[in-house]
């Protein structure tokens, strides 16, 4: 699977710092909403109401995690996908790590590296 078709799913969660207008996660998140995804923030590290701390608490079925994170809580955020039976994962750069892959790999986790705002664009 390449990053392009992961764009036909429209449940997606971005994992990171979303709630800081500077980083990608947050503009992953504005982009994926802005082309009609239906999509959250998940951020473990933040207290505060406009996003979730666990994927578990979002309130739908999650088809795509994106990954923004760096790779030690990213693994983590992971371990909770596969339990959840979320089966594809768009790793932005900086957030993958060989023992992410390793784990998806292991798992059947569809794992692909890639960015979301130029897959975005080229729609």
């Amino acid at each position: 699977m390449k990053a392009n078709e992961l764009l036909i799913y429209k449940n997606w969660v971005v994992v990171g710092d979303v709630l800081n207008q500077s980083k990608y996660a947050s503009k992953i998140l504005l982009s994926l909403k802005t082309d009609g995804f239906n999509v959250v923030g998940v951020n473990p590290s933040v207290e505060n109401k406009s996003v979730y701390n666990n994927l578990s608490d979002v309130p739908y079925n999650v088809e795509v995690l994106d990954l923004c994170i760096n790779p030690y809580k990213g693994i983590k955020i992971l371990k909770e996908a596969h339990s959840l039976k979320i089966n594809k994962v768009l790793i932005q750069p900086g957030a993958g790590s060989p023992e992410i892959l390793e784990f998806c790999k292991i798992n059947g986790i569809d794992a692909i590296e890639g960015c979301a705002l130029i897959e975005l664009s080229k729609k």
